[in-house]
């Protein structure tokens, strides 16, 4: 069975199950129903069209479901709609349906979470860890979302903002996370800088194409994170790094600096040093400067704490860190760093291993407690 596959063709198949009359909600039952009859059937039966046998399971479990409840007698007519088993046209409809999901009756934040879980494919669990908030509290958000949006024909699409704000997520879970959604996020992002003349879908696309450019040095062979500082720099995609800075150039100059702009911005002076050493910090601190200007975004002020250190020193980057609260997501590991910096390798042995215990995911934990027994190492001598 290739779970690859389906995940790729579900949004495809909810956007014309969408497109057809169902609504949301019932739409997106009736394309799990077919997935999980694709993971049955498959692997001794594969069809010619993966897509068109989902569209046709899909299509005839939303009728199945119809004619079942009693409170939607008056759409029995569908049954005669059926469409019989064809390929399936080649239109893509994923980015609309971001849009359509990213519905006016939604918080953004409702829309978010609600397209990353019925369309991103990502998890309950990842887009909690995404948010900075409990697992059940993100599951009670989703529900709330789609108890909303039932029954609610969706002619009223959602605006940019929140759009990319799902891409961005998508992208970041592709890069990091234990599925390969970032290609489908540059794709898609692609599309939305062709349909609409906007600096921050110009500046999320740049971000995206800088970060991705590094993606082959990232790890090891043996799946081991290889920090920025120790990456193979002459392996990274200068034709990506190219296209990002380029793209990157015309958005700034239009003088509408967003949030996107402004991390891709820091990922350009990342790509453009020739060797760590001679990376440009003091001008990465005064971009951070302008990314907390714009959203506030703790993780924005516990990154700039990294700047600083570099750019002036451990213990300026340790005073930055200090106005920060020390439950933030990676706060330990920072703070390790800097006190490894700064000399103190105790206190830094000491968080690297705190942090290891808090670590997101497997490869995060393992390079952070191979740091604290690097630094422990000398003391068992």
């Amino acid at each position: 069975m290739d779970e690859v596959l389906l995940r790729s063709l579900t949004p495809k198949v909810l956007a014309i199950i969408v497109r057809r009359g169902a609504d949301f909600a019932a739409a997106e039952d009736a394309v799990q129903e077919a997935l999980v009859k694709a993971v049955r059937v498959w692997p001794d039966d594969p069809p010619r069209d993966p897509k068109g046998w989902l569209i046709t399971v899909a299509w005839r479990q939303f009728l199945d479901a119809t004619r079942a409840d009693a409170a939607r007698r008056r759409r029995e007519d569908l049954v005669d709609e059926e469409p019989a088993p064809e390929p399936a046209p080649s239109v893509d409809d994923t980015l609309q349906l971001y849009f359509l999901c990213a519905h006016p009756s939604l918080t953004p934040s409702s829309a978010v979470a609600l397209t990353l879980r019925a369309v991103g494919g990502l998890t309950t669990r990842q887009i909690a860890q995404a948010y900075l908030v409990p697992e059940a509290t993100m599951a009670q958000r989703i529900t709330r979302a789609k108890r909303t949006v039932s029954g609610v024909r969706f002619d009223q699409p959602g605006d940019v903002a929140t759009v990319l704000r799902v891409l961005y997520l998508v992208f970041n879970e592709g890069y990091s996370g234990d599925v390969d959604l970032a290609a489908e996020a540059i794709r898609l992002t692609r599309q939305l800088a062709a349909a609409i003349d906007h600096p921050e879908v110009a500046g999320l696309l740049a971000l995206m194409l800088l970060h991705h450019a590094r993606r082959a040095t990232r790890t090891a062979p043996d799946g081991s994170l290889i920090p920025l500082a120790e990456q193979d720099r002459s392996r990274w995609d200068t034709a990506s790094i190219a296209e990002g800075v380029e793209i990157l150039q015309a958005a700034l100059a239009r003088d509408q600096l967003g949030e996107f702009q402004a991390q891709a911005a820091i990922a350009a002076l990342h790509a453009d040093a020739p060797t760590a050493a001679e990376t440009d910090w003091e001008q990465i601190v005064e971009w951070y400067d302008e990314l907390v200007r714009l959203t506030d975004s703790p993780i924005a002020r516990l990154n700039r704490a990294v700047a600083v250190g570099e750019a002036e020193g451990p213990r300026a980057g340790l005073a930055a860190l200090a106005a920060l609260d020390d439950s933030l997501p990676r706060h330990a590991a920072v703070a390790a760093y800097l006190h490894e910096r700064d000399g103190d390798l105790a206190t830094a042995a000491r968080l690297y291993a705190e942090a290891a215990n808090k670590a997101p995911n497997l490869a995060e934990r393992d390079h952070l407690a191979r740091q604290a027994a690097r630094l422990n190492a000398p003391v068992r001598r």
